[in-house]
């Protein structure tokens, strides 16, 4: 199944994307006998039925607990999910999303992650929403994912630290910089768990110019609403293999800076969220000789890295315009060799072949743990996945 796309006009929460997952394609009888593995199953029971909201017919789960004032940390809970027999990939998976909920809300409140002890991380039913998750997608196994506009609601939430807006901070804090819509349902439309899975599974947050819909799932909410209180996942084709994104370039020429300083300031401006920094040579009026930064960015990281040049640099002012870009379909998979594990990012061509580049970072890791030379290393793993993917670039 080559990719999905989510579409989350009445929100996402973590039972909705269960049930959405289910409707389009993955066997309830095979989720029941995989979440089975988790050990828990005196704590939970899982309901999943055909439903309507609003007229469209979809899948509901429910996950009904029993009553505990049992509060779970992270720790504990990667405990449960590595002592489960599960694949590498389900492991990582729930992992990393149960990570990236609990620094939203240690960010929220200030403290370290290990620090998190609330009910929203350790209540079973998260546990099964997002280990859930991580075995739907397992077995679907999409190239790609994407998700257009999240709705995120309207109104309060009680919480364990009392009535909050809505949307709850750690929502907020999780899809910074993420496109989102408010106000169009009048309850909570996505929930902090929601939002994590989204973060974790989504490769772009954005429509797909061409998508060749094979299959529709429906995830029901149990809420009522103008809207049908559903999240869709339609799973189909790429129509091409050329991605569309749009990002803004920001320039500036600087003829008065101690070239040293470049380091510093490239290395600040990928990690603020640059997608590319580079520097070209040019000769200024009088013929003093210059330097062009020039900084590639998504639009929600515009003004941080704006903020960073004018702090950062001799220039008084920065140049700013869009740009389109047209990427190719790309992957990340990493590869088990002889040397260790690698990252492989492979492309997919106009013509439907592919090609792949080994992961820089990981060969210079490799090189320096060993004896042997960033060339050496490189030949040895080339020839090895070169075994695996066939011809690379």
């Amino acid at each position: 199944m080559p990719a999905l796309l989510y579409e989350c006009f009445s929100g996402i929460a973590g039972n909705m994307n269960l049930g959405a997952l289910i409707d389009v394609g993955v066997p309830s009888d095979h989720l029941r006998s995989e979440l089975s593995h988790l050990g828990l199953d005196n704590e939970f029971e899982l309901s999943i039925a055909r439903e309507k909201s609003n007229g469209i017919a979809g899948t509901l789960v429910r996950v009904a607990c029993e009553p505990s004032d049992e509060v779970r940390n992270l720790t504990q809970i990667k405990e449960i999910i590595h002592g489960a027999p599960y694949s590498e990939f389900v492991k990582q998976a729930a992992t990393s999303t149960f990570e990236l909920l609990a620094e939203a809300e240690a960010k929220v409140h200030d403290t370290d992650i290990n620090n998190v002890h609330f009910h929203e991380v350790g209540a079973v039913d998260a546990i099964v929403d997002i280990v859930g998750s991580a075995i739907a997608m397992e077995y679907l196994q999409p190239n790609r994912v994407y998700c257009g506009p999240i709705e995120l609601g309207s109104g309060t939430v009680q919480s364990e630290h009392g009535t909050l807006p809505i949307p709850a901070p750690a929502t907020l804090q999780l899809l910074i910089g993420k496109p989102t819509t408010r106000g169009n349902v009048p309850f909570e439309a996505t929930t902090p768990t929601g939002a994590a899975l989204l973060c974790n599974y989504v490769d772009g947050f954005e429509i797909p110019s061409s998508f060749r819909t094979t299959r529709v799932g429906y995830g029901l909410g149990e809420k009522q609403s103008p809207l049908p209180n559903v999240v869709r996942i339609s799973a189909g084709e790429l129509g091409e293999s050329l991605q569309s994104a749009e990002n803004v370039e920001i320039e500036c020429n600087i003829d008065d800076m101690n070239p040293e300083a470049y380091e510093y300031l490239i290395t600040r401006l990928f990690s603020l969220g640059a997608v590319d920094v580079f520097l070209t040579p040019i000769v200024m009026k009088k013929s003093r000789p210059a330097t062009k930064l020039t900084v590639l960015a998504p639009r929600a990281s515009e003004n941080e890295i704006v903020d960073e040049i004018l702090r950062s640099t001799t220039t008084s002012g920065v140049r700013m315009h869009a740009v389109q870009k047209k990427l190719l379909d790309r992957e990340v998979q990493t590869v088990t060799t002889s040397l260790g594990q690698i990252r492989v990012k492979t492309v997919r061509l106009p013509d439907g072949g592919t090609r792949w580049k080994l992961e820089h970072d990981d060969v210079l890791s490799i090189a320096n743990e060993t004896d042997l030379s960033y060339l050496e290393v490189k030949r040895i793993l080339e020839r090895e996945v070169n075994n695996l993917l066939g011809s690379h670039e």
